[in-house]
């Protein structure tokens, strides 16, 4: 049966953010990077919590955390965190272990470092998700000629139907404890919400999004991201 979007629908964010950003060389994790005055983690969680349906957002911290509490986040009341694993994945499974999927049957996987994630491309993605009853991922087709090697080139791949995986991800909650779960005791490596997804079988469709939604991961990322959230918030 198709669900449509009602305004009394409540979606949860889950966030994983336990990991230390080495690529970025900095001296504290990349999502406590700030720009314009606020970490990156909380530009993330106010553009996710400003969306109507959204109204609560589970961050996942690292054990010895000891960015967050200098933050805004951490008295805000449609926060939740808990306490996140070594690999992103076991961050996500913490999350969504305290989710209820009783009273939130559909579930928003999110990077901690994708600040300027578009309030369009956020509702497109709920909304494909409630009219076609199955689950989805934020996407931007492969715009540049592909290759596949390591110093020296193997072959060009073929573009057509690449797409750069983003996020969030948005799946029923229950499908996507179920898959994590499933998948790890399979031993299958997980780098997202989609591939445990496609290891049990379940169905995923692309909904195309900006190319802006950028994953702040070396240090040139920050500047761009500094210009897109800027422009962002001028328009």
């Amino acid at each position: 049966m198709v669900k449509q979007v009602t305004n009394n629908q409540s979606l949860v964010v889950v966030i994983p953010a336990a990991g230390v950003g080495k690529r970025m060389q900095a001296n504290c994790p990349k999502q406590y990077l700030q720009i314009n005055q606020l970490t990156v983690l909380e530009h993330t969680v106010f553009r996710l919590l400003s969306h109507p349906l959204i109204n609560q957002v589970i961050i996942a911290l690292g054990a010895e955390d000891e960015y967050f509490k200098q933050t805004s986040l951490f008295s805000h009341e449609s926060v939740q965190v808990v306490i996140g694993g070594r690999e992103r994945v076991d961050s996500v499974l913490a999350g969504l272990k305290t989710v209820n999927a009783e009273d939130h049957p559909w579930v928003l996987v999110h990077d901690a470092a994708r600040p300027c994630l578009s309030i369009n491309d956020l509702d497109k993605l709920i909304k494909t998700c409630f009219h076609e009853n199955t689950g989805a991922i934020l996407a931007a087709k492969v715009r540049d000629t592909m290759k596949k090697g390591n110093n020296e080139i193997i072959q060009t791949v073929e573009r057509e139907d690449l797409w750069h995986a983003l996020t969030p991800q948005m799946y029923p909650t229950v499908e996507l404890l179920s898959a994590i779960n499933i998948s790890q005791q399979q031993k299958v490596e997980i780098t997202d919400e989609a591939s445990a997804i496609e290891t049990v079988g379940g169905k995923s469709l692309l909904v195309e999004g900006s190319s802006e939604n950028i994953k702040i991961t070396r240090p040139d990322d920050l500047a761009y991201a500094e210009f897109i959230l800027n422009r962002q918030l001028s328009s």
